[in-house]
């Protein structure tokens, strides 16, 4: 037979510029070989050795999440979920530890992920003291939602060795309260002091939680993730294949931490079989932090946060978390072994200093659809910046997400015209900068951060969950926000048959239970996936 399967009656949304509709469409060996109308179709049903009503569903091509950490999120997967709707408050919180306590021994870690100060009832973080009215006798961890912070109890300080003489480490902070003492917040760098003490998951644990999170993401509609710059290291090939092999069916590239290269030499990157290579799971580069986050007050700026009840006298700027020697070399390696160079930056000096430092180098890469350089997040990027990634070809991958589900904290530490010109959609697209959406899950303040629908809400509506409104005149239409997730995203991670269903193309597509591109803007999160097909073959039906 020439076609595997035909499928017809579909209303079918390609992403591919030259045609970006159909209503029938042929697989053969997992590829996308034949796209069309339904008249065309009717010629072609004896060549396929299988025809199948779409039932005059929406299609898409399947989601790619260029910037997401699915390792992080299939372990946070198994923590306490800091988030609406099971807490809104610290008590919340000290009640979830007290039950997680009462099921575990003494001394066994405890650890939760996705608190937001701005959506906890208290308004503010929760601290050492907090965390031990939940447990004093086990150490506690909490991560805040951009991973950037995290919280802890004595017990965790204590192992950690952070005591009121401990000084803050190079790119980090040790939070202190009114006598000097640790309060239990620890800020960037300094959160290695505590998580490194947490027992490291057995490979095995590890491929497992993969495999329960994929099966997550393809009911999303997820089928291409990433992983930026988690700390498995060299072991990531045989995590991934480990979880390939009992049924992991997403596609997926990572990008190694650059002090893990620092710690353990170029080799961790080129010695891999899975660098650079073309399977279903690849390692795609280098990924550096430039700074933090604005919900945390760490992102890099020009201009400073707004002053907080009971701070210094001292204007906040945020704080770079690398040293431009860092940046210069891990793109010296980059360019050496022909990968990525991905460095988060999400303020405005963070932002400037990777596209100075960076803009006038000539692309590497040996494929030129596959950007040399990723700028991560871009919340605020001068108009410098901006016109240098789009003479030079840096890709931004950036995250509606966050303004849509971290509204309460961007208020608090923005003035309202930033907010509203964080995220300048509009003006990349006028400027002809490449950029894609993602997700960057777990690190955001939504239960479900991988989900796509509530993030193509945000760019579509340029309004957050609560309605506030954010700069509208940034705001997508939705069919370039499909694209942006879709055609758009997959050259990023290295992909560049995936992403459009276009002739060649992988068969990674799904179908909606509604049409995405016919329904209010209002009502785009409430869209749910019916199915989902990656390489041809059906992985999740509702």
């Amino acid at each position: 037979m020439k076609y595997d399967t035909l499928y017809i009656n579909g209303k079918i949304f390609t992403s591919d510029k030259e045609r970006p509709f159909a209503q029938a469409m042929a697989v053969k060996d997992g590829r996308i070989a034949w796209v069309g109308c339904d008249e065309e179709a009717a010629a072609l049903r004896g060549e396929a050795a299988e025809v199948v009503d779409l039932g005059a569903k929406r299609i898409l091509p399947g989601f790619v999440d260029c910037h997401m950490h699915a390792v992080m999120l299939a372990d946070f997967a198994t923590q306490i979920s800091v988030l609406p709707p099971s807490i809104y408050s610290i008590e919340d919180l000290v009640l979830a530890i007290q039950k997680v306590r009462a099921d575990q021994e003494p001394g066994q870690w405890i650890q939760g992920w996705g608190y937001d100060e701005g959506k906890l009832a208290e308004g503010r973080a929760p601290n050492r003291y907090d965390l031990d009215r939940g447990c004093s006798d086990s150490p506690v961890v909490v991560q805040r939602t951009c991973t950037h912070i995290c919280a802890v109890n004595s017990c965790a300080l204590q192992l950690a060795g952070i005591t009121k003489d401990t000084p803050d480490p190079e790119g980090g902070k040790i939070g202190r309260d009114e006598n000097g003492e640790p309060d239990g917040i620890l800020y960037e760098n300094a959160t290695r002091l505590a998580m490194q003490m947490i027992p490291e998951k057995t490979d095995e644990d590890i491929s497992d939680d993969l495999v329960a999170l994929g099966k997550i993401l393809v009911s999303q509609g997820v089928t291409t993730v990433s992983d930026m710059g988690e700390s498995i290291g060299a072991r990531f090939g045989d995590i991934y294949g480990s979880a390939i092999r009992k049924g992991f069916r997403n596609r997926s590239a990572a990008y190694l931490g650059w002090y893990l290269v620092e710690r353990h030499g170029e080799g961790v990157l080129a010695d891999s079989p899975y660098f650079n290579a073309d399977g279903q799971f690849r390692i795609s580069g280098i990924k550096l932090l430039g700074d933090g986050s604005v919900s945390g007050r760490t992102a890099w700026c020009d201009q400073p946060y707004l002053p907080v009840e009971g701070g210094g006298s001292e204007p906040e700027y945020g704080m770079p978390v690398c040293t431009e020697k860092e940046i210069l070399d891990a793109m010296a390696v980059c360019k050496k072994y022909k990968c990525q160079l991905s460095v988060h930056a999400m303020g405005a000096r963070a932002i400037d200093r990777v596209v100075d430092l960076t803009w006038q180098e000539k692309p590497w890469m040996e494929n030129p659809a596959v950007p040399s350089v990723r700028v991560e997040h871009v919340a605020m990027p001068t108009r410098q910046a901006m016109e240098r990634a789009a003479a030079s070809g840096i890709a931004w991958a950036t995250q509606p997400i966050f303004l849509y589900s971290e509204i309460e904290s961007y208020e608090k530490n923005l003035q309202p015209e930033r907010i509203y010109d964080n995220y300048p959609l509009a003006d990349w697209q006028a400027l002809g900068v490449r950029f894609a959406l993602s997700t960057d899950s777990p690190a955001t303040s939504w239960a479900t951060p991988s989900e796509p629908f509530a993030n193509l809400k945000g760019a579509v509506t340029r309004k957050a969950w609560n309605g506030h409104e954010c700069g509208q005149r940034h705001k997508l239409d939705i069919r370039t926000a499909i694209a942006l997730y879709t055609r758009e995203a997959a050259p990023l991670l290295g992909f560049t048959d995936v992403g459009m269903l276009k002739e060649g193309y992988a068969a990674d597509f799904i179908a909606l239970d509604r049409d995405v591109l016919e329904v209010p803007a209002e009502e785009i999160d409430q869209v749910k996936v019916d199915a989902t097909w990656i390489g041809g073959e059906k992985v999740f039906q509702r």
